[in-house]
């Protein structure tokens, strides 16, 4: 079980987010490549791999779950907002749809050395996991980064955990504190989830392997205000 103190201090270790990478760099920015970066200060790691952010097959986002977008805190609810646009129902225990190899068990029942060794052998196809759809690459930066041993189980706090790191790359605090604009951290976020629009309502990857954005820049918009209303 992860201690409080040591949540704590993950959620303190803040990178800078990525900014004006082009969607065709990205393209061609190899994982071979990604593999070898150290330092969290890198523009464009967190903007992952677009072939593995493909949301083809995503069903359409319905009602229901547009009036179920929970939390206790406004992190927490923009959280439950990014699952939306990411794994839809199934939430923490969501798999890729266009994953052709399912894990052996539920995520959550896995650990993190178990979900690597599935996604090692099961190549050729998209491995987004979890309720933030996790791909391979930043999976791995991120168990580096909260320097996770490999038994450590895919629990949803653990995930939760990988997200406030995601949102502190995207400049959660700056804008908090009234230093980033609104426009600009919602832009931050696209870079990060391909589910969420940009300010020009499509997806960071609209375009490449199906990508597209699975809520409207409107919606998305109005929840924001919704949740930080002072920011």
């Amino acid at each position: 079980m992860i201690r409080r103190a040591f949540i704590a201090a993950l959620m303190s270790a803040a990178a800078l987010p990525a900014h004006g990478q082009s969607a065709r760099y990205e393209l061609d920015n190899s994982l071979r490549e990604r593999a070898k970066w150290r330092s969290f200060g890198n523009k464009d790691w967190i903007t992952g791999d677009p072939v593995e952010r493909a949301r083809s097959g995503r069903t359409r986002v319905t009602t229901y779950e547009l009036t179920h977008v929970t939390g206790n805190t406004p992190v927490a609810r923009l959280k439950s907002l990014i699952a939306l646009a990411e794994a839809g129902p199934k939430g923490y225990d969501a798999v890729h749809v266009g994953a052709r190899t399912k894990t052996p068990k539920p995520p959550t029942q896995l650990s993190l050395g178990q979900i690597l060794a599935w996604i090692k052998r099961t190549p050729g196809q998209p491995h987004a996991i979890g309720r933030y759809q996790f791909i391979p690459s930043t999976l791995r930066v991120l168990i580096r980064r909260a320097g996770l041993p490999a038994n450590t189980r895919f629990s949803p706090q653990v995930q939760d955990v990988f997200a406030d790191l995601l949102l502190a790359d995207a400049g959660l605090q700056k804008f908090q504190s009234g230093r980033m604009s609104r426009k600009r951290f919602m832009n931050n976020l696209a870079k990060i989830w391909a589910g969420l629009p940009t300010s020009s309502g499509k997806s960071h990857y609209d375009g490449y392997a199906g990508n597209r954005a699975t809520l409207t820049r409107a919606y998305f918009d109005a929840r924001m205000r919704e949740f930080f209303p002072s920011s």
